[in-house]
């Protein structure tokens, strides 16, 4: 199976905001970067994150299980009015990004067009710009049937995305979009089986995904002292925590202290 990079599915989280990410953060949550550490950023999601499995791999994955959409599953647009700041909108719109390709990769259209409406909404709330590109819509309904296409169509778009948001000092913004974007991947590997440790295409996952964790939080070192970073890897503890002891394989007790783990971060961040 193809390993596609962590943040692919964000391409649609800020595919609102490509090519027009000149607007910043309100200024009591801004920080500036210095330019040595957006480098070392920028070369450490290139080098590091691009490679990776990622939750549009882990979406694959359930459709080629055959486990079936489960209604419930993902974080409900409602929620979008909850979050306030910027820290929470960015995280969010990574959840939702991810939330997003679950439901286009399962054909679910009124979901496709919900998720979109959401992650506009909290772009728009990030001051980052009111654009809206109905041609990525187009795409995905003319490509239903054509998952690897509609990967395609992500990829695209991120790639993209990614260079707008660096390009105007965001990193910290995009960071929390990939974390909240891999919380999500993760939940929804952890949540379609009541079983999870007895599939084993999934247990691969989590295991896979361990590297991708140490990673994240590599990339996210030069900026650890930034008040939305810091707070948000500390957020992340618990899985840091339930990942420590893993090596080679997992236990069914470790596979069932990593759902857990994500089941509460995902919790802290969303609600």
């Amino acid at each position: 199976m193809r390993h596609f990079n962590l943040i692919t599915i964000v391409l649609f989280v800020v595919v609102v905001v490509a090519g027009s990410c000149r607007e910043r953060p309100p200024a009591p949550e801004q920080q500036t970067i210095p330019m040595h550490d957006r480098e070392v950023i920028r070369r450490g999601i290139e080098e590091n994150v691009y490679p990776l499995p990622t939750s549009a791999e882990v979406v694959r994955l359930l459709t080629d299980l055959d486990m079936g959409f489960i209604i419930g599953v993902t974080n409900p647009v409602d929620n979008v009015s909850r979050y306030i700041t910027s820290r929470s909108r960015a995280i969010n719109m990574g959840i939702y990004g991810a939330d997003l390709s679950y439901a286009t990769l399962y054909n679910m259209q009124q979901e496709v067009i919900d998720y979109l409406n959401a992650i506009r909404i909290l772009a728009n709330e990030l001051n980052m710009g009111h654009i809206y590109d109905e041609d990525i819509y187009d795409q995905i309904t003319e490509n239903f049937d054509d998952r690897d296409k509609l990967v395609e169509i992500l990829t695209a778009a991120y790639e993209k995305t990614y260079s707008q948001l660096v390009d105007n000092d965001q990193e910290a913004l995009a960071l929390l979009v990939v974390g909240g974007a891999w919380i999500e991947g993760m939940y929804l590997t952890t949540h379609i089986s009541e079983s999870t440790y007895h599939v084993e295409g999934i247990v691969r996952v989590l295991m896979e995904q361990k590297r991708s964790f140490d990673l994240l939080l590599d990339v996210a070192r030069p900026l650890e002292d930034h008040p939305m970073i810091k707070s948000f890897l500390e957020e992340l503890q618990p899985i840091k925590k339930a990942y420590e002891d893993v090596t080679t394989s997992l236990t069914e007790r470790q596979v069932e202290a990593i759902t857990a783990a994500i089941a509460e971060v995902r919790e802290s961040v969303t609600n």
